[in-house]
């Protein structure tokens, strides 16, 4: 099984089935960047109300294709009807919370809810058509890579891409509208037009990626790349970019998986994939992680500890908490014995000149920050320039 999953990762698999995991690939890095805006727009759920309210155009693109004599099964006019009633979904939900007083989730809950169950009537009512147990219209409701054909994968790996493009190009624009809607609108960008935009970059990620990750699951593909990214970088371009290499990993790695496991709904896997790089950025990431917080915290507590026991060493004393007492053993401030050992007599002189020289900053300025603190292994050099410094040392001395 391996070798079979290698042979498709790297492209090795026959033509079709290529063509059909470089579609996933695109898709994947296409969800990733737009789902960047909209997550950073705290407007990530509403993916949620646009790809439930795509399936009645599914079905009513399959009526339409079946009353022009074709099969209705053509995946262009199928997602140019589920992109119609995704917008008309969005336009709903900005209704609602535009002339109404429900809040937008309350907008986006009624509309997922409303246009889903319309699409469910509208499935069971194909199902009842001569033609209709053959629609294979289920698939886009979890996703499906192993009927695709090459022509759709290339399809959707060029939509993907032109929704990459677009987005890329207008990073700037939606990355001050996501962070400061005044400074944007100073600037004399019209905020309603790159919400539209935004939106409408959003409408096309979720109408293309239907067939593969389908509807139930595609809203995973725009929030969870974004999201694991956010773990790793604050900065814009960086966090693009990573959420851009995250989902096309979950594309590429949920493709090739849905391939070999041709029996397994593909946008369960891929999103699965993607839900797996999130944890590994919620443990792992070096500056938001919960290991690094954890190590963080430790770090912190271990600073305290050692400064409190240095300056119990240098009244004389030794510590009474056991950390306390643990740290300056171990550093090896405190022979065997108990006796204080040169290195330790010079640790304690230092910390009982940083407890004083911080405790005459906090009284000249009482409000520096709290971080401020020889707590947390800051010393005062480090903050203060030499010439402040010294002023505080003279006032300590009365001169």
């Amino acid at each position: 099984m391996s070798d079979d999953l290698f042979l498709i990762l790297t492209f090795q698999a026959g033509y079709n089935t290529s063509a059909v995991l470089a579609g996933v690939l695109a898709l994947g890095i296409g969800g990733g960047v737009v789902g960047v805006f909209s997550f950073l727009r705290k407007r990530a759920l509403i993916s949620d109300a646009i790809s439930h309210a795509t399936l009645p155009g599914i079905g009513l693109a399959f009526l339409i294709g079946i009353a022009a004599g074709g099969t209705g099964r053509d995946l262009p006019l199928l997602m140019i009807g589920a992109a119609a009633t995704g917008a008309a979904g969005i336009l709903a939900v900005q209704w609602i919370r535009d002339h109404t007083r429900l809040p937008e989730d309350t907008a986006i809950g009624t509309v997922l809810s409303v246009f889903f169950g319309l699409g469910i009537v509208l499935l069971t009512l194909i199902q009842t058509l001569e033609t209709g147990g053959q629609a294979g219209l289920s698939s886009f409701l979890l996703g499906s890579t192993a009927a695709m054909t090459a022509n759709e994968a290339w399809l959707i790996g060029g939509a993907s891409a032109v929704t990459v493009i677009a987005g890329i190009a207008l990073m700037k624009e939606f990355g001050a509208v996501a962070f400061d809607e005044g400074f944007a609108a100073a600037q004399g960008w019209r905020i309603s037009l790159l919400d539209i935009a935004m939106l409408a970059l959003l409408l096309a990620i979720v109408a293309i990626g239907l067939k593969t990750v389908g509807l139930i699951l595609i809203i995973a593909l725009v929030i969870i790349p974004p999201a694991a990214a956010r773990f790793w970088t604050e900065r814009l371009g960086k966090m693009v970019g990573l959420s851009a290499l995250f989902g096309g990993l979950s594309g590429w790695v949920g493709g090739g998986l849905s391939a070999l496991l041709p029996n397994m709904p593909a946008g369960s896997v891929i999103v699965l994939t993607a839900g797996t790089i999130f944890a590994i950025s919620l443990i792992c990431a070096p500056r938001r992680g919960v290991l690094t917080w954890q190590v963080r915290r430790w770090r912190h507590r271990l600073n305290a500890a050692e400064h409190r026991g240095l300056l119990a060493v240098s009244n004389g004393l030794l510590p009474r908490d056991r950390l306390d007492r643990w740290t300056v053993w171990a550093k090896r401030y405190v022979g065997p014995q108990g006796r204080v050992t040169d290195r330790g007599a010079s640790a304690a002189a230092n910390a009982a000149r940083q407890e004083r020289l911080w405790a005459a900053y906090r009284a000249r300025y009482p409000d520096a920050p709290v971080q401020f603190n020889p707590l947390t292994g800051l010393r005062i050099e480090d903050v203060l320039p030499a010439d402040e410094v010294a002023t505080l040392e003279d006032g300590l001395s009365g001169k």
